[in-house]
């Protein structure tokens, strides 16, 4: 038996954030419907961030007419104006009504056939959190050689400011128990999720467990969204919230 069977009818709410992907969300829906849960229902959370180039009406459609999906409800909720991926996010968690929500970007770069391997240490009680690392081990470090260093970057400089010993902070796969995403306060409303998150997990003691995934990136011609003004901000939010220290107790 799958250790993602240890409990069934559970839910994992699969939240989306989604922006100008009119050609590739359909396809990544599909391969989340297509997915084995062994026995976890799903809810697909997409939260739509001021698209304009029509995938605002395409899931205007979805709304109204969701696929008929054993044991997968949909929720589509709407920003009216762009507001970047960590607000999209807060959104999408607060909408969140499983047992456990994953974040799935609405690009295909990651694979949702990693989905069972990224719940079981939480299904076994080895985790709160789990990421899912694209350099965990040397096949899964595919990218293009700029994004790969600076992710590695990143997630060192992470690591020094938090005590975590992470090979991927910046990962979207990130699957939270939703008592512990809907009890931290977000603040990042764009890439600045991803350390701000991290740290403040960290703060708290709260268990990260890392599995390796496999990656399939795309360029900023094809779609990629991040750039060097993220990574600076991400510099920024890994000294903020990784070098803020606990809040001591009263004094009695």
């Amino acid at each position: 038996m799958s250790p993602c069977a240890s409990k069934t009818h559970r839910t994992l709410s699969v939240v989306i954030p989604v922006y100008n992907e009119r050609d590739t969300w359909r396809n990544l829906m599909d391969r989340v419907l297509a997915v084995d849960l062994h026995g976890w229902n799903r809810q697909l959370v997409l939260v739509d961030d001021g698209s304009t180039d029509g995938t605002r009406e395409q899931l205007r459609e979805l709304e109204e007419s969701p696929p008929a999906e054993n044991g997968t409800a949909f929720k589509v909720v709407f920003h009216e104006q762009n507001a970047g991926k960590g607000a999209a996010l807060r959104t999408g968690f607060a909408a969140a009504e499983g047992d456990v929500v994953i974040i799935q970007d609405a690009d295909l770069e990651y694979d949702p056939n990693d989905y069972p391997r990224l719940l079981a240490p939480l299904a076994t009680g080895q985790a709160d959190v789990v990421y899912g690392s694209r350099f965990a081990v040397r096949s899964s470090g595919r990218g293009y050689i700029k994004n790969y260093l600076a992710n590695r970057f990143l997630t060192g400089l992470s690591n020094l400011t938090t005590g975590a010993t992470l090979t991927d902070m910046e990962t979207c796969y990130k699957v939270f128990r939703r008592e512990v995403i809907q009890s931290v306060l977000l603040e990042q409303n764009r890439f600045g999720f991803e350390p701000e998150v991290t740290a403040k997990l960290s703060k708290r003691g709260i268990r990260i467990h890392e599995v390796p995934i496999s990656y399939d990136p795309r360029t900023h011609a094809a779609g990629k969204k991040i750039g060097w003004r993220d990574g600076l901000k991400a510099i920024w939010c890994i000294l903020k919230y990784g070098l803020r220290r606990r809040a001591k107790p009263p004094r009695e």
